[in-house]
């Protein structure tokens, strides 16, 4: 089990939907990913970059993409969201929705493979 999978199981109820949903939908888009800690946060690794990190805290849930770059190029279909330079937070009850989340994934992977 790594670390990302440990956070979920340390989760309950909605709370832990939402994290097992991000994680499937993440390794289901780049299957090569690998559980790691990233500027210890419960992250997906791939390449040997972060992918995408998560952290859950009293009052809300983080998605950290590890890049200014993707979080500002997803902002407009995030609003009502709280954003800052490299998170995005968000609830249970307000999940990121499953099509931006996927977009965050992809842009990411496209920013660790580079140019083509």
């Amino acid at each position: 089990m790594g670390v990302f999978t440990e956070l979920i199981a340390g989760t309950d109820g909605d709370t832990r939907v939402v994290l097992q949903e991000i994680l499937d939908r993440a390794v289901a888009l780049v299957p090569e990913a690998v559980e790691d800690l990233s500027y210890g946060t419960p992250a997906l690794r791939y390449l040997g970059r972060p992918l995408l990190g998560v952290r859950v805290s009293a009052k809300h849930l983080s998605l950290f993409p590890f890049s200014p770059e993707v979080v500002s190029a997803v902002a407009p279909q995030l609003a009502g969201y709280s954003l800052a330079k490299g998170t995005i937070r968000f609830t249970a009850g307000q999940p990121v929705p499953p099509e931006v989340l996927d977009r965050i994934i992809e842009l990411r992977r496209a920013e660790i493979d580079g140019p083509k």
